[in-house]
């Protein structure tokens, strides 16, 4: 598990080679303000090879947050980055490792018939029951979860992960309302809870892609302060004292900024955004999509105006240093599976990102 002392002396080990700001504070410690994903690219050999050097590379220039999911690339994303852990000189303790349930996982390769796939390993097996089941792949029963953080650690090798999200939980609002989500959240909370206690993972939080940009009568829609409200809930039944809903995660950049203009969470009396809410509550924001999935790599596609604020070489640095400006935000995730690409991306935090109302003026 990260902790305060090794993250804090993987910072110190880069001394002054960043900009300001460049690592940032999370649960004991610190984590780089950049962050490698492992979403893109085919489930392959030639693929894992390629994510191996990735890591072990990014892990020895100052990054050390990885994100993954027990779903992505059939599974072989989370083994890829236990390999990467094992093989690094890095040690574990410096590095905070993020990973997600919600999406029913294959195994290595996706299968001819996934829906058969379902049915004969998880429905059959009584893992999922159908009502459990969202457009006939994604599932936050607590049950599930359980058994699918056991599968990641076990893919992970590892015997806590630092941060876990339940995966896009506004998949369920295609078979539920919205407040029977809410419901099936509070108790996979509660499930995460006493997951936490037992030392399996440090924090907890919801990775979305709708959710938490969009306006309120949307039909994706959930609302942080309700999300919130239930992990409070649900660490009063299990009996904590302190919840450990720390984190989100959802898509940001110069192209995509809804999450800090669109009001739509409830914090009090007032209406806010998503980044907002997370300014105000101190939880910790990671961006996805944070370079467009390579559409902001164009040297057009950020606007002049805005380009002419954000330091960086190169655009992607650029996008790069838009979403680590953003207020709330701990870290921008970049999926990358080639080693250029990574070290072009590590260099953005060689550049200090945009100050608080210098970031406001882009958007007057």
């Amino acid at each position: 598990m990260a902790t305060a002392d090794g993250t804090w002396r993987y910072r110190d080990r880069f001394g002054d080679s960043f900009g300001r700001t460049y690592f940032r504070r999370f649960g004991p410690g610190v984590v780089s303000s950049l962050g490698v994903g492992t979403y893109l690219g085919a489930p392959t050999a030639a693929v894992d090879d390629a994510y191996r050097e990735v890591l072990t590379t990014a892990l020895d220039a100052g990054v050390n947050l990885i994100d993954t999911a027990v779903n992505y690339r059939a599974g072989r994303s989370e083994r890829v980055v236990g390999d990467a852990l094992e093989a690094s000189d890095t040690p574990r303790e410096a590095v905070v490792v993020a990973t997600k349930g919600g999406f029913v996982p294959f195994d290595g390769e996706r299968p001819d018939d996934p829906a058969g796939y379902v049915r004969e390993r998880f429905l059959d097996t009584g893992l999922l029951a159908g009502e459990d089941l969202a457009r006939g792949s994604h599932a936050i029963a607590p049950d599930f979860l359980d058994a699918m953080l056991d599968r990641s650690l076990d893919r992970l090798d590892l015997d806590t992960v630092d941060c876990y999200y339940v995966h896009n939980p506004e998949t369920q609002l295609a078979v539920r309302d919205r407040a029977a989500v809410y419901d099936r959240l509070e108790a996979a909370f509660e499930l995460l809870e006493r997951r936490r206690a037992a030392g399996d993972l440090g924090r907890y939080g919801v990775a979305t892609w709708d959710a938490l940009r969009v306006p309120r009568d949307h039909d994706a829609h959930l609302d942080l302060g309700e999300i919130r409200a239930r992990a409070e809930r649900a660490a009063d039944t299990v009996g904590v004292d302190d919840h450990g809903f720390a984190a989100v995660q959802l898509p940001f950049n110069v192209r995509m900024a809804d999450a800090f203009t669109v009001r739509s969470h409830t914090h009090g009396d007032e209406r806010v955004s998503a980044l907002e809410f997370a300014h105000r509550e101190g939880l910790s924001v990671f961006t996805s999509a944070s370079v467009g999935q390579g559409e902001l790599a164009d040297e057009e596609a950020i606007p002049p105006a805005v380009a002419a604020e954000l330091e960086g070489d190169t655009p992607v640095q650029r996008a790069i240093n838009f979403a680590r400006s953003a207020p709330a935000v701990t870290a921008a995730l970049v999926g990358v599976h080639d080693v250029a690409h990574l070290r072009e991306n590590v260099a953005a935090g060689t550049f200090d990102p945009m100050g608080a109302s210098q970031f406001d003026d882009v958007f007057e």
